[in-house]
């Protein structure tokens, strides 16, 4: 482990809570929340806060729009110290394009969290999602300041993972332990969904004592393999925000064995993500393998997951690997793929360049009629693979984007 935070006073122990955490609902040790509605759209859950108890160390990655919202520039900011502690998310409102008001409200809300904790602003991080170019209705945010500060207990991840949804129809979380340590995620996200850093929102809690430079590395490998391998309809968010806080209560743990859990936990969000997607019935999942390099593996993938097309087919359960085909054709810089070399399968079924039978046919027609739909690409290069995640496009996506906010 390397660089300790800097020194940040112990939070005062909340009439339902104390540094110990709660054990029971399988969460790291020592992180209270508060969840609410603040009205900020409807009656439903809308405002959430989770906090250590106690200092610790922090890391993250934001989207690189360079429409970023208030949010992200303030997070982005206070991140940096790799001591931030806390999380604020409001949902239904992305605070996006609302100029210098939209500045002065979400560090508004910073500062009323902060002040609630007793911990300097600096040490809080917020986020916000929804429509974009909305001023948030400040009056009702801030009329909740006198309850908020009663209002924190045990943490409940479950709970704060409702709070932060938007379109998602169904709360998003995931568990790992690693030794002595625990790792709880939570996400948020069904649409607006090509990353160029993590993606939509994201936040990662554990009582493992993870150093600062060490934190910032594993996360970075982490997203990099997990949330920048999801895609859902090519188009980045304004919000997209990835957090991970380790306060450092647990038992010291191996670094390596802390880094497959915590990928364990982000790759079982993206999938639910997918999943989740607006409008999906099917989780698509492409593998290329045997390319240049990794970093091609990815590309070709991404142009597969990411093909209307192939997309289409997928939610038709229609074997139209010709789609495949032609979605690999479209890397034209990739001077080194020859379709002579190429293999495609469904499902592990080669679907090219062998010609398929009855058999193959009928394996084809299982494949194509489950929940989840595997396409592999071996592109007879040399070592390179990737795995990217993403779903089918229904008649239900246009829906739900064509309604948004009407």
């Amino acid at each position: 482990m390397t660089d300790a935070a800097p020194t940040r006073p112990s939070l005062p122990a909340s009439p339902a809570s104390s540094p110990g955490g709660d054990r029971e609902g399988q969460g790291p040790r020592g992180f209270v929340s508060h969840v609410a509605n603040v009205g900020i759209k409807d009656g439903s859950l809308d405002f959430s806060v989770v906090a250590s108890e106690v200092p610790c160390t922090s890391a993250g990655c934001f989207t690189q729009s360079r429409f970023a919202g208030a949010s992200v520039l303030i997070s982005r900011r206070n991140v940096a110290s790799g001591a931030a502690r806390a999380i604020v998310t409001i949902s239904k409102n992305a605070n996006v394009a609302t100029g210098e008001q939209g500045h002065r409200d979400s560090e508004a809300v910073v500062a009323m969290v902060a002040s609630s904790l007793g911990v300097p602003a600096m040490d809080v991080l917020v986020s916000s999602t929804g429509v974009i170019g909305r001023l948030l209705p400040m009056d009702r945010v801030m009329a909740h300041a006198d309850l908020l500060t009663e209002g924190y207990g045990p943490a409940d991840f479950d709970l704060v993972a409702q709070a932060i949804m938007t379109t998602d129809t169904v709360p998003k979380t995931a568990r790992a332990t690693v030794g002595d340590a625990t790792i709880v995620g939570i996400a948020k996200g069904v649409g607006m969904i090509e990353p160029d850093m993590a993606t939509l929102l994201t936040y990662f809690f554990t009582d493992a004592p993870i150093g600062r430079d060490d934190l910032s590395a594993v996360f970075g490998r982490v997203v990099e393999t997990t949330f920048n391998s999801l895609s859902i309809d090519t188009d980045t968010s304004t919000s997209d925000t990835a957090l991970i806080f380790a306060n450092g209560l647990a038992e010291p743990v191996d670094l390596d064995a802390f880094e497959a859990a915590l990928h364990a936990v982000a790759r079982s969000l993206v999938q639910q993500i997918a999943r989740d997607g607006e409008g999906a019935t099917k989780l698509l999942e492409v593998t290329v393998d045997e390319a240049a390099d990794d970093a091609q593996a990815k590309r070709v993938a991404k142009l597969i997951v990411n093909s209307p097309l192939v997309k289409t087919a997928v939610h038709g359960c229609d074997p139209n690997w010709g789609r495949v085909a032609m979605a690999i054709g479209k890397a034209q810089d990739e001077l080194d793929i020859d379709p002579s070399h190429t293999t495609i399968r469904f499902g592990g079924t080669e679907v090219y360049p062998r010609l398929l039978d009855d058999e193959d046919l009928a394996k084809l027609s299982e494949v194509m009629a489950g929940d989840e739909v595997a396409i592999q690409v071996s592109l007879g290069i040399a070592t390179g693979s990737w795995t990217v995640w993403g779903c089918d496009l229904s008649d239900g996506y246009v829906r739900i984007n064509a309604d948004y906010t009407t």
